[in-house]
């Protein structure tokens, strides 16, 4: 009797110590996914700041610690109340960095960060160079640090869908992908395009580059057409067309900043031999799909196929920090980073 008592005690004290480990484990991992990720901004000048800083500021996964701006011109347009930090004191509070200073300072204070031992958010391009970019990817790869890329598409429920229509084999195959991407801009905008021989291709066609290639692989050749058009005196290359060549497949992407009410008229669209899926607008997406014989989740015919609500830059901040909160890395590889770099140099006659 003593001793099945004993064999009882002893079951309800293992019984009791794994409930409360379990316990314990479920509450450092509730802990783990409820924590706001300390997060600042080295740099605000880039165009997409406001943005971000307005998302960072109502998220429930970050804690934004302040901004760092070294640049007085560029503090002065800085948010009203913002907390104002040194650099050191930035990479002191930080377990991220978001860089958004102007884009010939983007690779420089990303490599800042990741010299500080912070994870990075680099605003698009990420580098003006090549060779500038593989120093980030390695920095990021020894250190054992995420490095996003701020391609703002990448999370475009209407891209991602007619990337997977591709991908799955439902158009057939694929051999023409085009993309449009316009704008209209003031003289300081052109100045600042202009210290880069890519100009419009390098600013903003870098975000179609990036779908293209991520879809079709690296290309085999690049043809560049690089004009200025307006009647300016400057230099901004401000009419763009790059040619991409892949194996079986062409890609035409096309950007200027002439056009006005340019925003209906961007377009990501795909061509292959059982049908079409073009997104137009990118924002808020419309995706319409034409097919000759059903696929997948597609009837045949044409069709407009309805996406979610889509706000900027929202789901790649949630994918950041769910990669921190996990210890996993980014969905985008290495590989594919440095090819989309080095498809971008060649749009933009920069390599």
């Amino acid at each position: 009797m003593i001793a099945r008592t004993r064999l009882y005690n002893r079951r309800e004290f293992l019984n009791a110590s794994l409930a409360l480990a379990t316990t314990c484990l479920a509450t450092t991992q509730n802990a783990e996914t409820s924590r706001k990720i300390a997060v600042g901004f080295l740099g605000i000048g880039y165009s997409h700041f406001s943005d971000k800083h307005k998302l960072i500021s109502e998220s429930n996964d970050w804690r934004l610690v302040g901004l760092c701006e070294e640049d007085a011109a560029a503090r002065a347009k800085g948010p009203e109340g913002a907390r104002w930090l040194s650099a050191e004191q930035l990479f002191a509070e930080a377990e991220v960095v978001v860089v958004e200073s102007a884009v010939k300072d983007h690779a420089r204070d990303a490599k800042r960060a990741l010299l500080a031992g912070r994870h990075v958010h680099v605003e698009k391009p990420p580098a003006d160079t090549l060779e500038g970019f593989r120093e980030l990817i390695r920095l990021a790869g020894e250190k054992k640090l995420l490095l996003q890329v701020g391609y703002m598409w990448r999370y475009n429920p209407g891209i991602n869908a007619v990337l997977e229509a591709a991908r799955r084999g439902w158009l057939g195959d694929v051999y023409l992908v085009r993309a449009t991407m316009n704008t209209q801009v003031g003289p300081e905008q052109r100045r600042e395009w202009a210290r880069f021989r890519g100009g419009a291709m390098f600013e903003q066609g870098c975000h179609l580059i990036d779908a293209l290639v991520r879809l079709l692989g690296k290309p085999i050749k690049v043809t560049p057409h690089l004009k200025h058009s307006a009647a300016v005196d400057d230099l901004l290359a401000d009419n763009t067309v790059a040619v991409f060549e892949f194996p079986r497949a062409l890609g035409v992407i096309t950007s200027a900043p002439l056009q006005p009410n340019a925003g209906s008229h961007r377009f990501f669209e795909i061509l292959g031999t059982n049908g079409t899926a073009r997104v137009q607008p990118l924002e808020q997406p419309s995706l319409t799909i034409e097919l000759a014989k059903a696929a997948g989740p597609y009837a045949a015919g044409k069709q407009e196929a309805p996406l979610p609500p889509y706000r900027r830059y929202v789901d790649e901040f949630t994918a950041l920090a769910g990669a921190l909160r996990e210890g996993k890395p980014l969905s985008f590889t290495a590989e594919e980073e440095l090819n989309v770099q080095e498809a971008l140099m060649r749009a933009c006659e920069m390599l």
